[in-house]
Parts: C-alpha cells; structure tokens; sequence
C-alpha cells in the first residue's frame, strides 16, 4: 500500500508577491504523518493555517486562506505542486501574506521540491474516492467530479481571443505528467484590465517577466512554453485548488470554462457530502479511456 510522503530536508525560495509587490521567503520543513499541508506565518509567532476548504478566504484572482483573520494569499501554484508530487505533510513557513509568484508558474516550485527529496512515513495514505458524480453549473461555465481510478483532470477554455482561441487539456496527474505537461505553464492576463486591477489593489508584483500578457490580437511578451499554455495554466489552477480536499483524490474532473470560484465551490460542496465519496487507502486500477467523462457528457447541477 502506498505510504504518506514529507519532504526529506528543509528548501527554501523567495520572490515577489503577484498582488501585493511585496518581497516573501518560503521555506518548506518535513512535517509527520497526518499533518497535511500546513502554512505557518513566521512573521506572525509561527501562526498555523492549513490547506483545507474550511480555511477558504477568497478566490478573487487568487485562492486565499484565512484563520482566525489571519491570511495567506495565492496559494495555487505551490499547493498544485505539492498535490500533484504526492506530499501528503509538509510545513510551509512564510514571512508574508502572500507566496512569490516566481516566474508565472509551478515550475520553481518542482525545483523546490527537488531539491528538498522526499521521504517516506510509516503512515498509509488515505484517498478520497469518489462514488457518485457531483456537477455544478453557472451559466455557460460548470465542471464535475466523477468516478475514477486514477487522478485525471480535463480543463476547456475559450476566451475568444485570437491568439488563444479554444484549448482542450486532458492529463492523467502523477508527478512526471505534471511537472512535463503543466508546470512550465504560465498565468496570463490581458493589457486592457491591469488599469482596473492595479486600482482594485491587485496586480502591483505583476510584470512582463511573472505573467504572460496580451493587447488585444496578441501576445506582448513570447514565445509561449506551449502553444495551449493558456488551458494548461488553468489546469494547474484547478489541481491547486483541489488540494484544499485535504485528501488525494481518485477521480475525473471535468471543467469548462471554470475558475478559482467554481473550482473552490465544488470542492465545498464535495467535502460536505458524504454520499458522494468514501476514504480508503486501497489505490484501484485506472478506468479505460472510453469510460472517462468527456464535456459533452456534463449536465446541470445535482441536487
């Protein structure tokens, strides 16, 4: 049976915040088993918040954690990281608010954990394994949760741009696939709202060399990673937010058009019911292709 992960020794990165433009170490410790993925203020006496959807503060452009109205700010990308290497415990010390946003990307985040290794506990990993699929739907966006026996997520996108157009990304997530397919993957925004988000307060950390950034025809600042690296940073925001499950997770997940609110409701909605999962440290064997929910299949909100 598959054992809970730590890290082997403590690693370290520092950078810029992507909304607030102030500078933060993060610092990753080995934590024991049944710890779960835990941030510490270390600017606040150590101030413990964890990873989990009852700690959820926002999703306005980044997924925040708050306790006790103390807050930890854009979380996704490490949280991505750590979820998809299959770190079940590990402290995550910062100095800030907010996590650096490094280049854009999970990829510094890899090289964290590269270096920090990995170390096995005597300690079975308990996954969440869904039984019965759950489906939200606002308007032209959903995404749903399906049976599966593997952790696989499939994100459409479409923001009728002409150098984005419609991107469709399907990865069976383990730590190889997504630190190829995903990681490298790039937030992006548009030239046209950073006006707006700047006098909302947000965005002051953001330049050309964190963030991919369009005009209205055309990327500003390539090449691109991939050509659909738009669908695959999106990917990686969904598997980011994912984690807040506190569990790893076998199942499909299926979004269209979705972002951090949709992701993050259904997330609430899944832990809060108990009908829809069981915990189990058994790992079954993948479903084939053919039985894996495609965005045609996806239906209106379930009871």
């Amino acid at each position: 049976m598959p054992s809970q992960l730590t890290i082997q020794r403590p690693a370290d990165v520092e950078g810029v915040g992507l909304h607030t433009g102030v500078r933060s170490k993060v610092r990753l410790l080995p934590a024991p088993a049944d710890t779960g993925i835990v941030f510490r203020r270390t600017d606040l006496d150590n101030f413990e918040i964890q990873a989990h959807i009852c700690n959820l503060a926002r999703v306005s452009y980044a997924t925040s954690l708050m306790k006790d109205g103390v807050l930890i700010s854009t979380t996704e990308h490490l949280l991505a990281a750590l979820y998809s290497c299959g770190i079940d415990n590990v402290y995550v010390e910062i100095d800030a608010l907010e996590l650096p946003i490094l280049d854009g990307s999970s990829q510094p985040f890899i090289e964290l954990l590269e270096r920090a290794g990995t170390r096995r506990l005597r300690r079975r990993r308990r996954y969440i394994k869904i039984v019965k699929p759950l489906e939200i739907r606002d308007g032209d966006r959903r995404i749903g949760i399906y049976p599966a026996g593997e952790f696989r997520v499939r994100c459409v996108v479409d923001y009728g741009h002409p150098a984005i157009g419609p991107q469709d990304i399907e990865v069976s997530v383990d730590r190889q696939a997504f630190s190829t397919q995903l990681a490298p993957a790039r937030t992006f925004g548009f030239l046209k709202d950073f006006v707006g988000l700047q006098a909302m307060g947000l965005i002051r950390g953001g330049s050309l060399a964190n963030a991919i950034v369009l005009d209205d025809t055309s990327v500003l600042n390539g090449p691109l990673r991939f050509r659909d690296e738009f669908g695959r940073h999106k990917a990686l925001d969904l598997i980011g937010d994912l984690a807040l499950i506190g569990r790893p997770v076998q199942a499909s997940i299926v979004a269209h058009r979705a972002g951090h609110a949709l992701h993050t409701q259904l997330v609430t909605r899944l832990v809060e019911d108990r009908s829809r999962w069981v915990e189990t440290t058994d790992v079954a064997e993948c479903d084939s292709a053919e039985n894996r929910p495609r965005i045609s299949d996806t239906v209106s909100a379930a009871p």
